[in-house]
């Protein structure tokens, strides 16, 4: 099994340690790590895989469930998080318990989309201002590219779709930018399953159509027109069924399209649609005439059989009726004398209670005439404890009773265990004393001959290799030796250190006067200001320190983003290499002499 993406690991660990406000920030991490360019396909399914078990699927559902308004980038963030679920559910296949996943997660899914997609269409038809209007239909069409996506990759979601009432809320409406938004959805929805509008029920097909014609109707806009009639002529060239329902249903659609859509710029369409239409009007009145005479033979026979099947059955079927009216009856008078029975019952235990509190207070006036004054208070006190106690015993001994049986299974539990582990040592007992105690076996020593084997081996090691011996005159001669080319190199060193310092001094200085001539001003132009600057060698320096030190600064004030890499280095940023440039040609003040 390959192990968990550390992309997925880390962002899960974080939503888990994150409050519910910073949820949504975070999942949209998720755009970045499903759109890498170095997955290929197994990768992206895995990481999918990974992200539906580690719940950041379900995340993203439930954030689409709050109040988008309340969520950090309000609408953006909702339309982002829609379209990341739409793209972590298509292409995955869960096969522990697919059934969830298939019947529950993903309808949901649609649903949560259709909700975001309402609001968003509301907000976008009451904006006044043109941005916001723009904001909002820009999210609208990433909702729905989502909802496309969606069931693009999971086809049984396309008769979820139009069998939801809010994609019909969607569909129906006065304006433009949604409606040829919406019906495009349509569109791809037909394509990708054209037998959808088949399975759907009968009253969602004729709303679904009933809106088509209304919007080709109702309005004069091409754009529509064109959706909408788009729609109608691939409906009726994937589904030949509903072409009869067309012109059975909506009688005037033939002259609509001829007299308001021709010549509106989508006359092809217009015309197949047409054709059609008056097809099926020529090919259908002699098969209905046939189809008419039929259904009336049908229909006369049926009758005729139900008419004499009922005549049959009449007498049984008033057996059934008495017998069923008998046992109707039967039952509410056993209803009545229970009520009765339970009002008299009732009445007759409200008496026992009454004459039980009469007594009771009979009994308590009695003893108070006998018991003296000063004596009632402590009376009462005393009853009072009497009456706790006795109320005490009762629950106390209900608890116990409860708990002895709530225990009485761990109890045989307990002794069971005890009976097997008895068993078990006993058992183990008897075995240890039949097995004999085998005795202890040193480990074995060398023989005599082994040894001297070993031994002669060892000395003839030491006859091939003997150690290397050096008198003390000798060590401490090549000591001085070493001591003194380790001097020698230290004094070479240091001078080859000065003569390079000279050497950058130098070039620093000739690398100063050719920038200065190279920005110096014509002879007409030459100022006693300008005749300064080459006659002392401090303003040249100063001013190249000056240059230096804003460039430190300038680099040092970009933020963090632009000093990741090449990729995000921009004309306006002077790299490091650049920086260490301009302050080795620094003039630095010594000796000109070398």
């Amino acid at each position: 099994m390959a192990a968990t993406d550390p992309q997925v690991l880390a962002l899960a660990a974080q939503i888990t340690e994150s409050t519910e406000q910073d949820i949504p920030l975070l999942l949209l991490k998720l755009k970045g790590i499903l759109s890498s360019p170095s997955l290929g396909c197994e990768e992206l399914n895995k990481i999918k895989q990974d992200l539906y078990d580690y719940g950041l699927t379900q995340y993203c559902l439930l954030v689409l469930k709050r109040d988008h308004s309340q969520l950090h980038g309000a609408w953006a963030t909702a339309a982002q998080l829609a379209e990341i679920l739409s793209h972590c559910c298509v292409g995955l296949e869960v096969k522990e318990d697919s059934e969830e996943f298939y019947k529950k997660f993903l309808p949901s899914a649609i649903d949560s989309l259709l909700v975001l997609g309402k609001r968003l269409q509301a907000r976008f038809i009451r904006a006044m201002k043109d941005k916001e209007k723009q904001d909002f239909l820009h999210w609208f069409q990433v909702v729905t590219d989502a909802i496309c996506w969606l069931f693009g990759g999971h086809i049984q979601l396309a008769a979820c779709v139009l069998q939801n009432d809010r994609f019909l809320q969607l569909l129906i409406t006065d304006d433009v930018e949604t409606a040829i938004i919406m019906m495009s959805v349509l569109h791809n929805i037909l394509r990708i399953n054209s037998s959808v509008l088949l399975q759907v029920e009968e009253e969602t097909l004729h709303s679904v159509l009933d809106e088509l014609v209304y919007k080709l109707s109702s309005t004069t806009n091409p754009a529509v027109g064109s959706a909408a009639t788009k729609l109608l002529l691939l409906v009726a060239k994937f589904c030949e069924q509903l072409v009869q329902l067309f012109t059975a249903r909506y009688k005037g659609l033939k002259g609509l399209l001829s007299k308001q859509w021709t010549g509106k710029g989508f006359d092809r369409e217009v015309n197949q649609l047409l054709d059609l239409l008056y097809l099926e009007q020529t090919s259908g009145k002699g098969e209905m005439q046939k189809q008419h005479q039929a259904a009336c033979i049908i229909q006369a026979a049926w009758r005729g059989f139900q008419t004499r099947k009922r005549l049959k059955k009449l007498p049984q079927a008033v057996i059934i009726l008495q017998r069923s009216f008998r046992a109707k009856r039967e039952q509410e008078l056993q209803h009545l004398t229970k009520q009765k029975e339970d009002e008299a019952l009732k009445l007759q235990m409200q008496l026992q209670r009454q004459r039980a509190m009469r007594l009771f207070h009979e009994r308590q006036l009695a003893l108070l005439e006998v018991v003296h004054a000063s004596q009632v208070n402590k009376y009462m006190q005393e009853m009072e404890e009497k009456s706790a106690l006795t109320i005490q015993r009762f629950w106390r001994g209900h608890r116990a009773r409860r708990i002895f049986h709530q225990q009485k299974q761990s109890l045989k539990e307990y002794k069971a265990a005890i009976i097997i582990q008895r068993a078990a040592c006993k058992f183990l007992e008897k075995r240890r004393r039949r097995r004999p105690l085998s005795p202890w076996k040193g480990p074995k020593g060398l023989t005599d001959e082994q040894r001297l084997a070993l031994q002669q081996k060892v000395d003839d090691y030491i006859k091939l290799h003997p150690a290397s011996q050096m008198s003390e005159e000798t060590s401490k001669e090549l000591h001085m030796q070493a001591q003194t080319k380790l001097a020698q190199f230290l004094l070479r060193s240091r001078l080859d250190q000065r003569a390079a310092q000279r050497r950058e001094a130098l070039l620093a200085q000739v690398n100063t006067d050719v920038e200065l001539l190279m920005n110096a001003p014509g002879l007409a132009e030459t100022t006693e200001k300008d005749l300064g600057t080459f006659m002392s060698r401090s303003i040249p320096v100063a001013t190249k320190a000056r240059q230096t030190h804003n460039t430190m600064l300038k680099y040092t004030r970009l933020p963090w983003w632009r000093k990741l890499g090449d990729e995000f280095t921009e004309d306006d940023v002077i790299p490091d290499d650049a920086i260490n440039t301009e302050l080795e040609t620094l003039f630095i003040g010594g000796r000109k002499s070398l």
